[in-house]
């Protein structure tokens, strides 16, 4: 086991620019696990998705039902472990390899965004990685706080002396090296639990990323970032937003308040079970009435489950009546979380909502009224090899945490003895390879 060190979540190994790379992703969520094992390819720049150094492509996937999970937290370890153990067992079936480390998103914990700055002396010498990140460091330190932990820490600009707003100091002279810097932090005990029950199936964490972000990692064209936007995720436990503004992510936030929300009201308003509810939800749910809803009569099943009860029948009217006001309440509380953000001060800014919970028929119309500002469903983009059961929003996360490696750099390392190498054939002569790789 790896406990959290200084109030730092593990970060991975920046990804090396001209070498090709497997990694696996594991998303834990409160109804869903998705495993996706992918080799990320060097390529030249790009036109379109211009931040990314690497292709990514899918070799491995698996989507099981979550286990031991509610509202992003752990709740029962053995029923997540497990879970977890078959979700990657999956995964490495599918892709034909043996997965050893895995970089997790979180979307429990309260997440938070804190912007601060930090400075170091260099004595007059050229800025080298070193400094940046030492830097980095010190910056990341500031933000700590009793029982939270740091999963981000990005710098927004650097200074030298009293030159503000660099965008890449290496090489270049002076005596104070400072940084501005957005640290994204949440609860310990969830990230704790969360890795536990990972480490727990024998796989090392090598990074936990805040699923808002990562999610706009593989949603988000780069024209959207650079002009400002916002990506929310809705999960069936949490809703978590990203907000970027002239490329940068600037601002953290979520909540305990989901699509299994919806679901509970539905099976609170027809009286039946949440499984039936999940079901109609899926087939007939939607936040918009149209004109014949009230002559569409659903099936709804008996509770008892007993052949002999006459079904009942509801109007699709009176579904969307029970769905609607739990939608806009969520999404008002996004809205209400965004005017307190950075995002407020950027009227065109687009909304893109992710996760699961967004697929409800109507909800991109119903958030552009809300927001008053052009929303879109987003899905992951520019990844070759997703079947198409992960082609939409509900594997936002999932698929952001195959991009997240080419923007480790811009975080700070964390040096450590785990292995590096997050997938391989786990055989002797492969890790002998491995062992010769790092050292020389």
């Amino acid at each position: 086991m790896s406990p959290l060190n200084y109030g730092l979540t593990p970060k991975m190994k920046p990804l090396a620019p001209k070498r090709t790379a497997l990694v696996a992703a594991l998303d834990v969520g409160t109804s869903k696990i998705a495993c996706l094992i992918g080799k990320l390819k060097p390529q030249p720049p790009q036109d379109v998705l211009r931040r990314r150094s690497h292709a990514v492509e899918v070799i491995g996937f698996s989507h099981t039902e979550s286990l031991g999970m509610k509202a992003g937290h752990v709740v029962d370890l053995v029923d997540a472990e497990e879970a977890v153990r078959h979700a990657v067992d999956l995964a490495e079936r599918s892709a034909k390899c043996q997965v050893e480390a895995v970089i997790v998103s979180m979307s429990a914990g309260r997440l938070s965004s804190e912007l601060l700055s930090a400075a170091i002396d260099i004595a007059g010498s050229t800025v080298t990685d070193r400094d940046i990140s030492r830097v980095l460091a010190v910056g990341s330190r500031q933000s700590i706080h009793d029982g939270r932990v740091v999963l981000h820490s990005i710098p927004i600009g650097y200074s030298l002396d009293d030159a503000h707003g660099v965008r890449d100091p290496r090489g270049m002279l002076a005596s104070r090296f400072g940084v501005d810097m957005h640290v994204v932090t949440a609860d310990a005990a969830p990230a704790s639990n969360l890795m536990l029950a990972v480490e727990r199936c024998h796989l090392a964490v090598e990074a936990v990323a805040a699923g808002p972000y990562v999610a706009s990692l593989a949603t988000l064209a780069d024209d959207e970032a650079d002009l400002g936007a916002a990506v929310i995720d809705m999960g069936a436990g949490t809703t978590t937003m990203a907000v970027f503004a002239d490329g940068r992510f600037i601002h953290a936030d979520g909540f305990s308040v989901g699509g299994r929300h919806v679901t509970l009201d539905i099976a609170r308003g027809l009286s039946i079970t949440v499984q039936d509810s999940e079901r109609i939800k899926t087939l007939y749910g939607s936040v918009l009435g149209g004109g014949a809803d009230e002559r569409d009569m659903i099936t709804v099943p008996a509770v008892s489950g007993e052949d002999r009860e006459a079904p009942r029948f509801v109007s699709r009217a009176t579904l969307t009546r029970i769905i609607r006001p739990r939608a806009e309440e969520i999404l008002e509380m996004v809205r209400d979380r965004l005017a307190a953000s950075p995002f407020a001060a950027e009227l065109r800014g687009r909304v893109v909502l992710t996760g699961g919970a967004s697929q409800l028929t109507g909800f991109a119309d119903l958030a552009a009224r809300i927001f008053g500002r052009p929303v879109r469903i987003g899905r992951p983009l520019g990844i070759a090899g997703l079947p198409d059961a992960a082609k939409g929003p509900a594997f936002g996360v999932a698929a952001g945490l195959l991009v997240y490696p080419q923007l480790a750099h811009l975080e700070r390392f964390e040096p450590r003895h785990t292995r590096q190498h997050k997938a391989g054939t786990g055989g002797y002569i492969a890790r002998v390879g491995r062992w010769l790789r790092e050292s020389f």
